[in-house]
């Protein structure tokens, strides 16, 4: 069986550690669609006691705005005595759909082309406006670990953000940092190239001495140059597969579309290669995914995947909430931005979320639970 092991790029202190029993939810990209995808996801773990037992939430780029809030009001969920949020959908989801309703990018390159400052500055300080504030990651909470995974263009290795420490595997650690929720959530979610780069200036100082491979020097430790934690891992896989026995897999993201005449120009015809590129490395992440949960060797992986291209007919689930293909492939089909969703689009791409999540759940992780009697917004359907 393909697993998704790799060359040994390891943080001081995790070098050579096999996976500890423990539940890991990743969060993918995809924007606003992703985000509030994958609102329907926690909706649904949550009812399922599966919130409080998560032991990492790893995310990439619009998975990011979602963890980000999640992390945020964590201590403020009112979690009761069988480990259900109570104030889950006043804490985050209602904050994350407001900010659904409005357009950020468009008008943050705009300022970021007009104005003083980049447009990744203007992101930043939109989601300070609309969710963060001037939090930081020492105001996350310490179980479960959130890591807010960019990447690094100078290195071309992950750029991982949490509380305990911020880390490039070749350029080092810095333990406790104070960088802002924001400009943690901006990086990872600063789609190439108009989004991207975000820059993160630093003191070399910080650094835990010897904690780089290669680039623990200057300018790698000044000016750190990051863009959309999904060019290196559109599933946020990374930094929980190889902790984790058990992974939970929300795929917010998009597919590439065939394209009966694609164009012949250098320019265009390059944009098609590199997605085609993209789109089979984000392919082979999922099948070496799917093919660890079918692997019964102590490489292979316990949990679940679902997406917004799922199938929901390809769970054996009885009884799963009625999702017709063709209507859930509009909903994996709405652009991959940070601009307004309607209301009545939010309400299904969160239903959708939570219907597959459930589908997948009760056939791969939990078998005893009640079938859900209706959408949380159960007029909208999908």
């Amino acid at each position: 069986m393909a697993t998704l092991q790799s060359p040994v790029h390891a943080i001081p202190g995790e070098e050579d550690k096999p996976p500890q029993d423990g539940i890991a939810l990743c969060l993918s990209g995809g924007g606003y669609r992703a985000m509030l995808f994958h609102l329907g996801s926690l909706w649904r773990l949550n009812e399922l006691g599966f919130l409080k037992k998560l032991d990492r939430v790893s995310s990439v780029s619009g998975g990011s705005i979602t963890s980000g809030l999640l992390a945020l009001k964590w201590k403020r969920l009112n979690f009761d005595a069988q480990g259900i949020a109570q104030a889950l959908t006043t804490e985050v989801i209602d904050p994350v759909r407001a900010m659904a309703s409005v357009t950020i990018d468009a008008p943050d390159i705009v300022e970021g082309i007009l104005l003083p400052g980049t447009v990744a500055d203007k992101v930043v300080s939109s989601y300070e406006r609309h969710l963060f504030g001037q939090a930081t990651l020492q105001d996350l909470p310490d179980t479960p670990r959130f890591v807010i995974n960019a990447t690094n263009v100078q290195s071309g290795a992950l750029w991982r953000f949490s509380k305990p420490f911020m880390a490039d595997w070749r350029v080092g650690l810095i333990r406790h940092p104070d960088t802002p929720l924001a400009v943690a959530v901006g990086a990872s979610s600063a789609f190439p190239p108009v989004l991207s780069p975000a820059r993160l200036k630093l003191n070399p100082s910080a650094f835990e001495p010897g904690s780089g491979a290669d680039l623990q020097k200057e300018p790698f430790t000044t000016s750190v140059y990051l863009t959309d934690g999904g060019v290196y891992d559109n599933l946020g896989l990374e930094t929980a597969w190889k902790d984790y026995t058990t992974i939970l897999v929300s795929d917010g993201g998009g597919h590439m579309a065939p394209d009966p005449s694609p164009h012949s120009d250098w320019g265009r015809h390059a944009l098609r290669v590199n997605d085609l590129i993209d789109n089979q490395v984000r392919d082979l992440r999922q099948r070496q995914l799917i093919d660890s949960y079918n692997d019964p060797s102590p490489a292979g992986r316990k949990g679940t995947y679902w997406a917004t291209r799922s199938d929901i007919t390809h769970y054996p689930a009885p009884s799963a909430l009625s999702c017709p293909f063709a209507a859930t492939q509009v909903l994996a089909a709405v652009a991959t931005r940070l601009a307004s969703i309607d209301g009545l689009t939010q309400e299904r791409l969160i239903n959708w979320g939570y219907a597959i999540c459930d589908a997948a759940m009760r056939s791969h992780v939990v078998t005893t639970p009640t079938p859900p009697a209706v959408f949380p917004y159960p007029s909208a359907g999908v």
